[in-house]
C-alpha cells in the first residue's frame, strides 16, 4: 500500500494543480450528488432521477477562454462576426475578408477576480496582414498567469514557491477559395508550466507541451456570414512520465451572423455560435479493463477520442446534445465609432453549468478602437467568473472599401 501511495502522490499534486485551472470551466455543482446506474433506463442518474453531472475535463482549458473584449461582450460569440485581429482565435479564415489590410490587437483580462486572486490573468496579442486580396497571415500569443503557488511534498511539507503559467503561440494562414468563401489553417505550440522543476517521491514534474492545428472556413455575403472551425486538434499532454495523459480542448464550432446597415453609419449585427468539445466524455463507471489505474476512456488515441466524442456519452444522444455550448450576441454600431454590445452564454447544468449575460462598449477614433466587456452570472449560484471584465485595444491600418448591406 505504501508503495502505491508513493507512486500516486506526484500524479496527485499535478492533478490538483490541473483541476484548479480547470475549475474556471467547471462550476461548483460537480460532486454534489452521487450517481447510480438506473438499470431500467441504463442511464446514470442522481437519487432524484436527474441526469448526473458528467463534465468533460481537459488540460490547458485556457485555450478556450474568449481572448478579446468584443466577442466577450457578445456572449463569447466570434465565429462569424466581422473580422479583426482576434479572428485568429475563433476562425482564421475570416482574415481575408477583413476591412483593413493590417490589424493588431492587445487584450488584458483579470481572471477569477471574484475569488480575489490578484495575480491570475490572461494576456492576448494578435495581428494579421493581408498579403493580397486572396491571402492573409496572422500571428498571436496567449499568456495565462496562474499566479504564485506554494508547493509541498507528499507529506505536506512546503518545498518552495513557484509561478505557474501557460502560453500558446499561433501562426495562421487564410486563403480565398471563391468570391464568398475562404479557408484557414493554424499551427500552434502549447506550453503549460504548472509545477515544472519539482521532484516528488522520485518522479520529476515537467512542463506539458503539445502541438495542435486549427482548420476553419467562412462563407460571406453582404448580409450573412457563416463560420465553421475545428480548433486545438492536437496531441494529448502530460506533466510526468505517467501513462495518464490528458486531452487538450479540441473544439468544433459553427457560427452565423446577420448584419444590416440601418443608415449610412449605423449597423446592427445579430450572431449565434454553437460549440462542442471533441474530447472523450468521462465514464461514470470508471471502467479500467487493463487494471493499470487509469480509466479506459482517457487512454483512447487522440484520433479516436476526437471522432468518438460525437457518440461516446454514456447517456447516448441526449447526453451528447447536453454537451453543446451556446453563445448569442448583438452589436449596434452608431456613427461608425460608438458600439453597444450584449450577449448570453449557456451550457447544460450537467456539463459545466456556465450561464451568464455579457455587455460591452466600444469606441473608435481614427485607426484605434478600444473595447470593454463585463460578465454578469445569470444564476444565483456562486460563480467564480462573476464581474469578469476585459479591455482590448485594436489598431487597424490600410482601410479597404466597405460593402454595405442593402
Amino acid at each position: 500500500m505504501n508503495t502505491f501511495l508513493s507512486q500516486w502522490q506526484p500524479i496527485q499534486v499535478v492533478l490538483i494543480i490541473l483541476l484548479s485551472a480547470t475549475f474556471l470551466f467547471v462550476l461548483p455543482n460537480i460532486g454534489t450528488s452521487q450517481c447510480f446506474l438506473n438499470t431500467t433506463t441504463n442511464q446514470y442518474e442522481t437519487v432524484t432521477g436527474e441526469p448526473c453531472v458528467n463534465t468533460i475535463i481537459t488540460a490547458v482549458p485556457f485555450l478556450r477562454i474568449a481572448p478579446d473584449a468584443r466577442s466577450a461582450g457578445m456572449g463569447d460569440a466570434g465565429l462569424a462576426v466581422s473580422k479583426d485581429a482576434n479572428a485568429i482565435h475563433f476562425n482564421a479564415s475570416k482574415l481575408v475578408f477583413a476591412e483593413n489590410r493590417t490589424g493588431l490587437s492587445l487584450t488584458y483580462t483579470p481572471w477569477l477576480s471574484a475569488l480575489e486572486l490578484k495575480d491570475v490573468y490572461l494576456g492576448y496579442l494578435s495581428g494579421y496582414h493581408q498579403i493580397n486580396e486572396a491571402h492573409a497571415i496572422g500571428l498571436s500569443i496567449r499568456y495565462f498567469s496562474l499566479g504564485e503557488t506554494l508547493f509541498t511534498d507528499e507529506n505536506g511539507i512546503p518545498i518552495g514557491n513557484g509561478k505557474s503559467n501557460e502560453v500558446e503561440f499561433n501562426a495562421s494562414f487564410a486563403k480565398k477559395i471563391g468570391k464568398n468563401f475562404s479557408g484557414g489553417f493554424g499551427l500552434k505550440y502549447i506550453y503549460s508550466n504548472l509545477a515544472s522543476g519539482l521532484s516528488i517521491a522520485g518522479t520529476d514534474i515537467s512542463a506539458g507541451k503539445s502541438i495542435a492545428m486549427d482548420f476553419s472556413f467562412t462563407y460571406q455575403t453582404p448580409n450573412l456570414t457563416v463560420g465553421l472551425a475545428a480548433t486545438n486538434l492536437g496531441q494529448k499532454i502530460t506533466y510526468t512520465n505517467s501513462i495518464n495523459k490528458d486531452f487538450i480542448p479540441t473544439n468544433l464550432g459553427i457560427g452565423v451572423a446577420w448584419n444590416k446597415y440601418l443608415g449610412e453609419t449605423t449597423r446592427l449585427t445579430l450572431t449565434t455560435d454553437i460549440n462542442k468539445l471533441m474530447a472523450p466524455t468521462p465514464d461514470p463507471a470508471g471502467a479500467d479493463e487493463d487494471f493499470d489505474g487509469v480509466p479506459d476512456y482517457k487512454q483512447v488515441s487522440t484520433f479516436k477520442g476526437i471522432f468518438g466524442s460525437f457518440s461516446d456519452a454514456p447517456g447516448g444522444f441526449s447526453e451528447e446534445m447536453r454537451e453543446l455550448m451556446f453563445s448569442f450576441g448583438a452589436e449596434l454600431i452608431i456613427k461608425d465609432n460608438i458600439t453597444f454590445r450584449t450577449g448570453y452564454f449557456a451550457e447544460h447544468s450537467t456539463k459545466g453549468n456556465r450561464k451568464y449575460f455579457t455587455t460591452g462598449l466600444g469606441y473608435t477614433y481614427k485607426f484605434v478602437t478600444v473595447n470593454g466587456s463585463y460578465l454578469i452570472p445569470s444564476t444565483s449560484q456562486k460563480n467564480p467568473l462573476k464581474d469578469t471584465f476585459r479591455v482590448s485595444v485594436l489598431f487597424n491600418f490600410g482601410q479597404l472599401d466597405k460593402v454595405k448591406n442593402s
